[in-house]
C-alpha cells in the first residue's frame, strides 16, 4: 500500500493567523493554486481512491489533485483538524510571529501537555482517532496493494504520521507540515516507512532531498 497523506492549500486564516481548527475557512486563489500545481506533480500516480477529512478545505485540495481521474473521494471525520473549541478564530500570532494567545505556547513548544480548550480537544484526542483511522486503513485486505490519497490538515496529518514516527514525545518532528506538502508512506507486511517527508511542489515551494524514515513493524 502506497499513503499519499496531503495537508491542504492555504487559506485566509492561514494568512491572517487564525486560529482554524473545525472552523470550515475555504482555500484562497494561492492555495487553489498550490493544489493544482500538487495535482500536476502527482499526475502520473493511479490512485485507487481518496480519504478525506469533510472540512471544504481538504476536498477542495483533494478535488484539485484528482481533476480529471475517476477516482472515489470518502468523507472520514477522523482525520480532520483538531478542534480548538472556543479559541477558533482567535488571532494566534502578532505581525513579528509571536505567539498572541498564551495557552498555544505549549501547543507548539510541548503539546502533549496543550490544555483541552472549552469544547475542544487535544493531542492526545487527535492521536486516538487518527491512529483508530490508521489501524482500520492498513488492516483492510482489500488496501494491501492500493495506491490511496488522504487529504488532511496540519496536526491531523503529524497525528496519522505518528502511527510511522512513534514517538508523540515530538509530536510535530520538526515543524507544522506547510499547506500542501505531500508525505509519501509505503505500507506492507514488514511494517511502515516514509519515503517522502514534507515534500512541496510549484514555483513557490521547494522539493528539495527527501528524508527516508525507517521501517516500523
Amino acid at each position: 500500500m502506497l499513503l499519499y497523506i496531503v495537508r491542504h492549500g492555504t487559506t485566509s486564516w492561514n494568512l491572517l493567523r487564525r486560529i482554524q481548527g473545525i472552523a470550515d475557512i475555504p482555500l484562497t486563489e494561492e492555495g487553489l493554486r498550490m493544489a493544482e500545481e500538487t495535482g500536476r506533480a502527482l499526475q502520473d500516480v493511479s490512485f485507487d481512491k481518496c480519504i478525506c477529512s469533510p472540512l471544504l478545505r481538504a476536498r477542495q485540495t483533494a478535488e484539485k489533485i484528482l481533476a480529471g481521474k475517476n477516482v472515489p473521494l470518502i468523507l472520514d471525520p477522523r482525520i480532520q483538524e483538531i478542534n480548538f473549541g472556543v479559541l477558533e478564530g482567535k488571532v494566534l500570532r502578532d505581525q513579528e510571529g509571536n505567539i498572541l494567545e498564551p495557552r498555544f505556547i505549549s501547543f507548539f513548544d510541548d503539546p502533549l501537555r496543550f490544555e483541552r480548550p472549552e469544547d475542544g480537544e487535544n493531542i492526545p484526542d487527535v492521536l486516538e482517532r487518527t491512529r483508530d483511522f490508521w489501524q482500520e486503513l492498513v488492516s483492510d485486505t482489500e488496501n494491501r496493494d492500493r495506491t490511496i490519497l488522504v487529504c488532511s490538515h496540519g496536526c491531523a496529518v503529524r497525528g496519522i504520521l505518528q502511527n510511522v514516527y512513534q514517538d508523540p514525545e515530538h509530536f510535530w518532528h520538526g515543524s507544522v507540515p506547510p499547506n500542501c506538502s505531500v508525505n509519501l508512506v509505503e505500507v506492507d507486511e514488514k511494517g511502515s516507512r516514509l519515503l517522502w517527508e514534507d515534500r512541496t511542489f510549484g514555483e513557490s515551494c521547494t522539493a528539495g532531498p527527501v528524508p527516508v524514515g525507517k521501517r516500523i513493524p
